[in-house]
């Protein structure tokens, strides 16, 4: 079982909100910059790593029952979206790393999106 914590140790991430969410299990990764892929394409307990840092993607997040989002390069995240997170206890956290190789560094833990075995 891999915990939000695992990630946050492997990704080196800064945790913006959500902190109570640290030892839950993460369930499945996906990684998009589109609200309309968030929506489609997520189930909960997942994590999408994302570039996307505007309050809408938390909007989409909570209604998709996200269990988090990773904004990767280490992006400046608008304040009123960290403000939105912590408002609503989500989790939300950001790495320097870019979308690839963080996605790599989390499937190499043993984590998959959740396409796995759809292939």
């Amino acid at each position: 079982m891999i915990k939000v914590r695992d990630i946050v140790a492997l990704l080196d991430a800064e945790v913006l909100s959500g902190e109570s969410k640290l030892d839950e299990e993460v369930k499945s990764v996906g990684a998009s910059d589109m609200i309309s892929d968030i929506l489609a394409l997520t189930n909960p307990g997942m994590i999408v790593l994302t570039g996307y840092t505007y309050p809408q993607v938390i909007r989409t997040a909570l209604v998709t029952d996200l269990l988090g989002l990773i904004v990767v390069r280490g992006k400046n995240v608008a304040p009123e979206t960290v403000a939105y997170a912590r408002e609503n206890n989500f989790l939300l956290l950001r790495t320097r790393g870019y979308l690839y190789s963080s996605c790599g560094k989390i499937y190499a833990m043993g984590l998959r999106g959740s396409d796995a075995g759809k292939e």
